[in-house]
């Protein structure tokens, strides 16, 4: 069988990319937001903070669930990329453990976000 016929291996390098852009916009959008909010506004007293039943109430909603795996993973993942290319490019460090530090500790962090989703 010759090299042409061999079928092409499609790179996961596409995929991270998405899912560091991805993460990027998400925690863009929310950082700032949450920010402004939980230590700004309410601490100053510019609104009253949610109670305790408000806020259970909004955390066990499916939607509310969904945005929060969504902007956590997002986040992680984007988080993971950056710091490989950090120790890749800033540090010259090229191992293999580092894309599994990298990404396994992303995946991690997700499927703790997930757990923690589920217990509410």
């Amino acid at each position: 069988m010759a090299a042409r016929d061999k079928p092409a291996e499609r790179p996961v390098e596409p995929l991270l990319w998405l899912l560091f852009s991805g993460g990027g916009v998400a925690a863009a959008l929310f950082a700032p937001i949450l920010l402004f909010l939980l230590g700004v506004a309410i601490p100053l007293g510019w609104i009253d903070p949610p109670s305790h039943a408000d806020v259970l109430a909004l955390a066990r909603n499916p939607l509310t669930r969904l945005v929060v795996l969504g902007v956590c993973v997002l986040s992680l993942a984007h988080w993971a990329h950056r710091f490989r290319y950090t120790l890749y490019d800033g540090l010259q460090l090229k191992h293999s453990l580092i894309n599994l530090a990298c990404y396994g500790g992303a995946l991690l962090g997700s499927a703790l976000t997930v757990v923690v989703l589920l217990m509410l």
